[in-house]
């Protein structure tokens, strides 16, 4: 675990890249994004498993930004997407992600991804039945196995009812991702639990997979953003004295790409030169 409290977010992110430097595993999963080659070079990556950081959240949002760091304005566009209470696909943020921006039309179907946290979040009225006599999509809510589907409205208010809850659950990997038995790609983030302890609301964020390099700070952001956010719609229903506590987020795998190992030399050895003291003499954070 490593634990961000009066340390510098940056700093945390340096001592990753010196884990990667240091304790990174070589595997080459044999596909990316669904498409399954062992020869194409993104399928090979070093990889750090079972990584988990701590994080105190801030109580503001620009506090929270000046802490991060994350790409802005991309960041918080999609994040305001993904609480807007609308099943977005594509949402329009997709357009302006500063990573392959040009590339993201490759994984759409008829224009659709296979998924967007938007539908996760909002799956409700995620589905498109029939058209009417009028030419008009009707949209038919989602039923489980014996239940109707509950969406990010619905944590918020178990919350509200059940401050104590340890059932306050939004999960991301619905079981149509299971076995991936429809050979598209499927969602890294698992799920976020909350848990509402002495007038503080705790984020636990699981993510089976996630790229350091491209997606790492931004998903840190987003999930802290999205205790936030709780956070405000519960002071909204009278629950004045609820703070921010801390985010829990597990990874099972952090990694990076092939040949990627000299920008995280390059980037440390730049943080190094810039602290004016060698990092590999500092103290670890792990604990």
């Amino acid at each position: 675990m490593i634990a961000l409290q009066d340390i510098a977010f940056d700093r945390l992110c340096m001592q990753l890249r010196k884990d990667f430097l240091t304790k990174g595993m070589e595997v080459n999963v044999g596909e990316w994004q669904a498409i399954k080659d062992p020869n194409l070079p993104l399928s090979k990556t070093l990889e750090l498993q079972n990584v988990s950081i701590q994080v105190k959240i801030p109580e503001a949002v620009n506090a929270l930004q000046k802490l991060i760091e994350p790409n802005l304005p991309w960041a918080e566009d999609h994040f305001l997407e993904r609480v807007c209470g609308s099943p977005l696909n594509p949402p329009p943020s997709h357009e302006w992600w500063p990573f392959a921006q040009k590339n993201n039309d490759q994984h759409m179907k008829e224009k659709k991804f296979s998924h967007t946290y938007p539908e996760r979040m909002w799956p409700k009225m995620a589905n498109v039945g029939n058209k009417t006599d009028k030419g008009r999509q009707i949209f038919v809510p989602h039923v489980g196995i014996r239940y109707m589907y509950g969406d990010l409205d619905d944590v918020v208010e178990q919350l509200y009812k059940s401050p104590g809850t340890r059932q306050a659950y939004l999960p991301i990997w619905f079981p149509e991702d299971t076995g991936a038995v429809h050979g598209e790609r499927v969602p890294c983030t698992l799920g976020y639990h909350f848990l509402i302890r002495q007038e503080r609301l705790y984020c636990t964020y699981y993510i089976r997979s996630c790229d350091f390099l491209r997606h790492f700070v931004d998903d840190v952001y987003m999930a802290a953003r999205l205790a936030q956010w709780m956070v405000e719609k519960l002071r909204a229903l009278d629950y004045h004295d609820l703070r921010p506590g801390l985010l829990v987020m597990h990874m099972a795998s952090l990694h990076v790409f092939q040949g990627e190992e000299l920008r995280l030399r390059r980037e440390l050895d730049e943080w190094t030169t810039k602290q004016g003291r060698s990092f590999a003499g500092s103290s670890s954070f792990d604990c």
